[in-house]
């Protein structure tokens, strides 16, 4: 018995030792206590899609991350536990998993929003928990900006922006055409290039976007439209995969020869790995990118080793860790760092204040928000060369170059790069091949009648030929960024721009286009095809402006000024021998009653008559009068304000000219019309002719289209006025016939330049 008393207590000992140590483990794992011996476990949320390259690296990125991190910190009293979500690549899911990582795990932070949609819904997400949201890679938009709670970790666009144009300057290119991706993402990130471009004068020949979809024959379409074009200078703004399509096709097209220039942006060199075929990069080599800079340290080499290491074989095509692999690297450890201090005691900043003031050294380089941003404004240059990358050079903060040797030098000094075909030489990146540039013939109206518009003369002394005017102002701006050499070929046959417009369509051989003052008519466009018009459209009257100090008695005829006299008189007598008898205010002298009688019949004018009137005969007269004078007056001053605000002319159909120009069919169709059919015509030769004929009295008004009177109006303002304009013609347009059936993408751009 004695023995089994022993034997009991023995065994209650060791359970109540157990229950003791079972206990404290229970204890030591909870996350409510945070008492200095206990670890606080810290939740975040990965919200990633597993199925994608880039997803697989930040998983495993954050994983080694904090693993590390923790295992040189082991005294730390937090611990940053993941949760993970995939999202598939979908934004909505995306949305819901975070969601669902909010109520269900309790998050702290959320590291996702791959792309700018996913970006937007975080934000938004973050905005109303309350929780900061961590984008990695997502494109830099200033609509993100109004986020309080959201963190980008991506390149700087705009040092990137200001980095492609100076490079482009540095060579002297002056245009371009950009292949992109057509993708809200890519789009949104290639604004900023664009604005940068038009502001430093690299002209944007043309855009060509693609899709993930793309067939192959409509990629080598696309190409070959810009190769027909005689584009030289490509920057591609485009993912991994379509770069893989689109390189082999310009290769086989011949793009990828001497005198091209190919120029990846950031975004697309970031995203490239290891896995790319050979057959690709063969057909890459002399292609020039700019790639976010990392700089090489033992600690990035460490963390790489340990990365190679790790990865089970299913995971092979990992072994390149990508720039979005090291971000995730920092970010990670920036939470580690903000959750230890947060939970100091008398420190009340909460998680996304302290992962804002946290610094350090990284394997991206100096860890530093910036604006809740990460931006990485560091670039190289990188030359495909076989089936390597080559590094030229450096992007400096100035927006300047400097080679690997002299990274603080300010002079845009770079390696030799080896361009596409081979040719260490730089292409000179014209807009139009060479080979391929043809002379432009372009006849030139002369008739010389509007030299405004248009003036065609021979230099005595050099016995070539001038052309001036606003027409060919204008044509020389749209076509000056084509580098076309231009022959002009005046238009001897004086007028008849319908024989003009059928001698391009008969000798197409001689001629290529025709610049003047040529109106779009539609008997024209049967043979010729026009460009948008680049003046004003349809028809206008112009007459003189008449000025005179007695223009207060136009509004009423000579008659009724006379009649309305001699009433005035009269009523004035009729009140006189009515009143005179008793009414002592029209009695006295012979001389006060006449002048009582014609006072009181004017003053009725402005009802300012004092008399006061006895009999009721005579107060009947006045109120009938002073009813005629209201009409009189109201009609008087509406007559006289309309004549003071609006011009009016007025023509005799038996006596009045009217002038046009002489032989134009315009001007004649508009005579034939119902209001000026029966009036008398006169033809002009110029704006010179027009104006003498106007004041001098010849012409009543002239008739013509709005471009020739705005030329008389301009050159006397004073004189005339447009008294009516209607849009009834189509205005002045290049006449195209070269352009159109020869180089259509030309006519295309040429029409576009016209238009804005």
């Amino acid at each position: 018995m004695e023995r089994f008393c022993i034997q009991t207590q023995t065994l209650l000992s060791f359970l109540l030792v157990l229950l003791l140590f079972i206990s404290r483990s229970f204890a030591s794992t909870k996350n409510d206590d945070v008492d200095g011996g206990k670890r606080v476990q810290i939740r975040v949320g990965l919200v990633l899609d597993l199925g994608s390259l880039k997803g697989k690296i930040v998983k495993n990125s954050v994983s080694m991350a904090l693993s590390y991190f923790y295992a040189i910190h082991n005294d730390y009293k937090t611990r940053v536990s993941v949760s993970l979500r995939n999202s598939h690549g979908e934004p909505l899911l995306a949305l819901a998993s975070a969601v669902d990582l909010l109520k269900t795990e309790g998050v702290e932070a959320i590291i996702g929003g791959n792309s700018l949609l996913e970006a937007k819904l975080l934000g938004e997400l973050g905005e109303k928990a309350r929780v900061p949201m961590i984008s990695l890679d997502s494109p830099f938009s200033l609509s993100l900006s109004k986020y309080t709670h959201l963190i980008q970790a991506t390149h700087d666009s705009t040092s990137e922006a200001k980095g492609i144009t100076s490079f482009i300057n540095v060579f002297d290119w002056n245009s371009v055409a950009l292949v992109y991706e057509d993708h809200d993402d890519w789009r949104e990130s290639m604004q900023l290039l664009v604005e940068h471009f038009h502001e430093n004068g690299v002209r944007v020949q043309s855009k060509v976007g693609f899709t993930v979809s793309s067939s192959e024959d409509f990629v080598m379409g696309r190409l070959q439209q810009l190769k027909d074009l005689g584009t030289t200078v490509f920057v591609v703004h485009l993912s991994e995969v379509i770069a893989t399509h689109l390189f082999p096709c310009a290769r086989r097209l011949g793009l990828m020869g001497d005198g091209f220039v190919w120029i990846l942006t950031a975004k697309t060199m970031n995203s490239f790995h290891e896995n790319i075929d050979d057959f690709t990069k063969q057909a890459m080599e002399g292609v020039v990118g700019f790639k976010s800079y990392i700089p090489m340290s033992i600690e990035l080499q460490n963390f790489t080793l340990r990365w190679r290491k790790s990865l089970p074989v299913e995971e092979a095509e990992l072994t390149r860790l990508s720039i979005s692999g090291i971000w995730a690297h920092d970010i990670a450890f920036a939470l580690a760092r903000a959750a230890e201090v947060i939970r100091m005691p008398n420190v009340t900043s909460t998680l996304l204040e302290e992962i804002t003031k946290t610094r350090f050294n990284g394997l991206s380089g100096d860890f530093q928000l910036n604006d809740k941003k990460l931006l990485s404004n560091k670039f190289e240059i990188i030359n495909m060369i076989g089936s390597s990358e080559r590094r030229v050079g450096f992007l400096n903060s100035n927006g300047s170059f400097s080679n690997r040797r002299h990274l603080s030098s300010t002079h845009n000094k770079l390696e030799t790069i080896i361009w596409p075909g081979g040719s260490a030489q730089s292409p000179k990146g014209t807009s139009l091949i060479d080979s391929d540039r043809k002379k432009l013939r372009v006849l030139v109206t002369s008739s010389n009648r509007f030299p405004r518009l248009m003036k065609v003369e021979t230099d005595p002394v050099t016995n070539e030929l001038i052309v001036e005017g606003f027409c060919i102002e204008v044509f020389r701006a749209s076509i000056s960024p084509f580098n076309y050499e231009v022959e002009y070929i005046p238009w001897l046959n004086g007028s008849n721009y319908d024989n003009l417009a059928y001698a391009l369509h008969s000798q197409k051989d001689k001629y290529d286009a025709a610049v003047g003052d040529i109106t779009i008519t539609s008997n024209r466009s049967t043979y010729v095809d026009f460009t948008l018009p680049f003046t004003e459209m349809g028809l206008g009257i112009v007459a003189v402006k008449e000025r005179s100090m007695w223009v207060f008695f136009q509004p009423l005829t000579p008659d009724l000024w006379i009649t309305s006299a001699f009433f005035f008189v009269l009523t004035g007598v009729i009140v006189w021998l009515i009143e005179r008898a008793e009414n002592k205010e029209f009695q006295g002298s012979w001389p006060q009653q006449i002048g009582v009688v014609l006072w009181f019949g004017f003053s009725t004018l402005v009802y300012a008559h004092r008399e006061k009137l006895k009999h009721n005969l005579s107060r009947f007269v006045v109120t009938v009068w002073v009813f005629a004078v209201l009409i009189l007056t109201a009609s008087y001053t509406a007559t006289l304000t309309s004549m003071m605000t609006v011009q009016q002319i007025r023509f005799n159909s038996n006596e009045d000219y009217v002038g046009h120009l002489s032989g134009s069919l315009i001007a004649n169709v508009a005579l034939t019309s119902s209001s000026l059919r029966a009036m008398r015509s006169l033809g002009l030769n110029s704006a010179a002719d027009y104006a003498q004929a106007l004041l001098n009295k010849t012409v009543s008004f002239v008739v013509d289209e709005l471009p020739y009177l705005k030329v008389v109006l301009g050159e006397n303002p004073t004189h005339f006025f447009m008294v009516k304009t209607q849009s009834t013609t189509n205005g002045f347009g290049f006449v195209c016939i070269l352009l159109l059936h020869r180089h259509k993408l030309l006519y295309s751009f040429f029409t576009f330049d016209l238009l804005t």
